[in-house]
């Protein structure tokens, strides 16, 4: 019997990168999952190379800031696989610049996807867990929330993240439902690419320049993230509540 045979889960911002590897992590040890995403054509993708491989997956695009969307996104999974265990918020943006040159509108935009996001997703999914007195909520943090030059936004919405999930795990914990995050460091996906770009580096020179820094001397990969929140959202985690776990190879 796999680790997740029986469950169901969704996954935000999985029609790429970290979201799709959770995704199909979670559905190769059986889950069922809601693949999420803005961009409904690549939610579908991911959906169907889970199910390519045996896996069970819906593709659904919703926009996370979007309450209605959320709720709509959400109310779909549960009446396609018969319920909700697991919620994994991993949608994000970046829109990085030094603070004096950073507009509201961009500001705005990054804390309304990763913060609002995880907010409107958790509200809509907790009664489902409430109902079933089950559930595992793993949110995305980072370990810019520690602060990051250029990334005022990103790092504030990170950080706020954390404080959110610490405040949810002590709300829910006595339904059964633990909340944690995952704080990652350099993960290379199409995100971290376009940074290299965005500052003039080839991407394959931006990730080995990135490694030398890094105590394990690699940069992480998205299945590194899946594992642990795999961990997170299993039985075994059930005493592991409102933590944060960085996940960025020893980078301090």
């Amino acid at each position: 019997m796999a680790r997740f045979d029986g469950r169901v889960a969704i996954v935000s911002g999985a029609g790429q990168g970290i979201g799709a590897g959770i995704a199909e992590r979670l559905a190769s040890e059986g889950a069922a999952v809601g693949v999420l995403d803005l961009n409904a054509a690549a939610a579908k993708a991911t959906a169907e190379a889970i199910t390519l491989k045996g896996g069970k997956a819906m593709g659904i695009g919703a926009d996370v800031t979007e309450e209605d969307a959320v709720e709509a996104a959400v109310n779909q999974v549960v009446s396609e696989f018969g319920g909700l265990d697991i919620v994994v918020n991993n949608a994000g943006i970046t829109r990085d610049n030094m603070l004096f040159k950073m507009s509201v509108e961009d500001f705005d935009l990054v804390l309304a996807v990763h913060l609002r996001g995880t907010f409107l997703l958790t509200k809509a999914a907790q009664r489902h867990l409430v109902e079933r007195k089950y559930g595992r909520i793993i949110n995305l943090s980072s370990r810019s929330a520690l602060g990051n030059r250029g990334q005022a936004n990103y790092a504030a919405a990170k950080a706020g993240v954390i404080g959110f999930t610490a405040t949810a795990a002590l709300e829910l914990g006595p339904f059964g439902i633990t909340v944690n995050a995952v704080a990652p460091g350099y993960i290379a996906t199409d995100m971290t690419a376009a940074t290299a770009r965005r500052v003039g580096m080839d991407p394959e020179e931006h990730k080995a320049a990135a490694a030398q820094s890094i105590p394990v001397r690699r940069v992480g990969l998205p299945e590194d993230i899946a594992a642990v929140v795999a961990f997170f959202a299993s039985e075994e985690a059930g005493y592991v509540s409102g933590q944060t776990l960085h996940v960025n190879g020893g980078q301090r």
